[in-house]
This record gives structure tokens, C-alpha cells and sequence, in this order.
């Protein structure tokens, strides 16, 4: 009460000096006064307001020379480091690399593909012939000689052309590859253009069963193989397509004594597709399948390798042999 007793003779004086005040002023002076007058036995209503002030000289210590350093230690991190950004650990990054275009011209896979052709069409040439009755006669050097020259010659022309078929299906497969990457998803394009043999080293690493690691490599060796298997439906189904038109459009004199109708050598064209169709999907089957049995007698990386060109050579003579034998059988 005698706060307010106070507050009210004061604003007494106020009106009688005729001095103007703000509503808020005045009920800041109000407070101030009632707080500061307040007696010990009225503290309970409006607590203790005693001000408490705290004297800081840190400051004072810090001078121009080493705000300077601070501001260009700044600008030196902001100009030169580059900045990080901290990928999202959910996320997977799919590291994909495709090989260049034109590998198959380069020196070392050329050279590879050359000394495999040779040998695949010189090697019969040193198989030993039996001898004949003919052989005793005597016989024209010249025509020998002649024979000799053809019996070199043809399978040049073989390996030359087995050469340019190796080097058009590889360099189909990287525009296969390049296609997959600007059309499939990044995802699947990583699992297509991935290296087999390391991602089933890494599988191997992981504690599988037997059953599971092979049924794995067998799904990785099948995506990692299709898009070879693709370029070599592409290249061989070009070139029965070329070898039909070619036949058509310049055929040949003793081949027009015996014309062949357009529907003929369409439906002959579909049957070659088919079976070209048919020898590349067990090719790429039989070589997933021994990918995977061999990644599990062997070291995983070799026995890949091994077993997927030895499925990618069985599966064609196998699908071969059992058609032949259907064949037979309805016959």
C-alpha cells in the first residue's frame, strides 16, 4: 500500500509541473517505482529485483591484426578448397565404365583374334591324310602344286573373314553397351556392363551355400553375357539378311536358271533366324550354367571364365545334336 500511496504522489507532481509522459513511460516508472520501493514484508508479491551486472574485458585482448588473419584464412578456404558433397548413405553408386569403342582393333585383342582364326582353319591342314592307290601313281607336279596353293589359300580366306566377324561382333557389343547406359536404367545398366569375373570373386568372399553362390554367378554370368550373345544375334542375323538380298538382287548365271520365288527365300531367311535364335539363347544358357559349376571346383575368377566359354561352345552342339535327333525321329 505504500507503494502505491508513493506512485500516486508522484504522478501528482507530474500533472502539477504540466510535463508530458508516454502511457508507457508512465507504466515503466510505475513498475520501477513499486519495485524498488517495495518493502520486505510486500516481497513476497513482487519478489526480489535486485540487478545483477557481470563485467566481461575478453575483448579487450583481441586486436586488429588477428581479426585481419581470421578474415583471410576465410577467404583462402572459400577460394580454394573445393567443395564436398557427402553422398547419402542409402543410396548405392553404380560405377560403370564402359570400354572404348573400338577395342577390338586395338593390338593385343587383334592379335589374339588373328593367331585364333589361323589356327582354327590351319591346324586340320596338319592332320596326317592316309595314304591312297593314287598317291604310288605318278602324278603332275603342276596340278599338285596347284592343289597345294588351294588347299593354303581357301583357309585364309576363312580366317580373314572369321577375323572381320570376330572384330564387327565385338564392336557391336560396345553400342550395345552404349545404348544400354543412355536407354536402361543405371541399375540394370551396371549389371550388364559389370566384370563378371571380380563380382564373382566377391560372391565367393561371402559365405554362401553351395547352391546359392552357384545359383548367383549363373544370374550374374547370364546378365554379364547377354549383351555379347546379342551382338552375335545381331551380326549373324545381318548377314543371312545380306546373303538374301544379294542373292536376289545380283544372282548369280547358274542361279537364275533356277529363280526362286520371293516367299521361298523369305520363309528359308525365317527358318535361319530361328535357328540362329535358337543356338544363341542355349549358348548364353549352358554358359551361365558352367560358369557357375566351375566357379566351385576351381579358383572363382578362372573357373568363370573357364566355364562360361566352354557352355558358350557346348550349348550350340548340344541343341544340334538334339534337334538332329528329333528330326530322325519323326522322320
Amino acid at each position: 500500500m505504500a507503494g502505491i500511496a508513493i506512485v500516486l504522489d508522484l504522478l501528482k507532481k507530474s500533472h502539477n509541473k504540466h510535463t508530458f509522459h508516454s502511457p508507457s513511460s508512465l507504466s515503466s516508472t510505475a513498475a520501477l517505482s513499486a519495485f524498488a520501493t517495495a518493502p520486505f514484508a510486500s516481497r513476497f508479491l513482487f519478489g526480489s529485483f535486485e540487478p545483477r551486472v557481470a563485467y566481461c574485458d575478453a575483448a579487450a585482448a583481441i586486436d586488429d591484426d588477428y581479426l585481419a588473419a581470421i578474415r583471410k584464412m576465410s577467404a583462402d578456404a572459400l577460394q580454394f578448397e573445393s567443395p564436398t558433397y557427402v553422398p547419402i548413405p542409402s543410396s548405392k553408386v553404380y560405377n560403370i565404365q564402359p570400354k572404348p569403342l573400338f577395342s577390338a582393333f586395338e593390338f593385343r585383342a587383334l592379335a589374339m583374334t588373328t593367331v585364333r582364326s589361323l589356327l582354327m582353319f590351319y591346324l586340320p591342314l596338319l592332320e596326317p591324310k592316309p595314304a591312297s592307290e593314287e598317291d604310288d601313281d605318278f602324278l603332275n607336279g603342276a596340278a599338285e602344286e596347284s592343289r597345294r596353293r588351294a588347299d593354303l589359300i581357301v583357309p585364309l580366306k576363312k580366317s580373314v573373314k572369321q577375323i572381320a566377324r570376330e572384330t564387327t561382333v565385338v564392336t557391336t557389343r560396345r553400342v550395345l553397351e552404349r545404348l544400354a547406359i543412355s536407354y536402361v536404367s543405371q541399375r540394370m545398366a551396371w549389371k550388364l556392363l559389370k566384370d563378371v569375373p571380380q563380382s564373382t570373386l566377391r560372391k565367393a568372399g561371402r559365405g554362401w551355400p553351395t547352391h546359392l553362390y552357384i545359383y548367383k554367378v549363373s544370374q550374374t554370368t547370364l546378365r554379364g553375357h547377354f549383351l555379347g550373345i546379342a551382338a552375335s544375334w545381331t551380326v549373324q542375323v545381318g548377314i543371312e539378311i545380306y546373303r538374301c538380298v544379294v542373292q536376289y538382287v545380283n544372282p548369280k548365271p547358274e542361279e537364275e536358271e533356277e529363280h526362286v520365288e520371293i516367299a521361298e527365300q523369305a520363309k528359308d531367311l525365317g527358318n535361319k533366324v530361328v535357328g540362329i535364335t535358337v543356338r544363341c539363347g542355349a549358348s548364353l544358357v549352358f554358359a551361365a550354367i558352367g560358369a557357375g559349376i566351375c566357379s566351385c571346383l576351381m579358383r572363382p575368377s578362372t573357373g568363370q571364365w573357364i566355364g562360361c566359354t566352354l557352355g558358350d561352345l557346348a550349348g550350340p552342339m548340344v541343341v544340334s545334336i538334339c534337334l538332329q535327333k528329333t528330326l530322325q525321329a519323326d522322320a
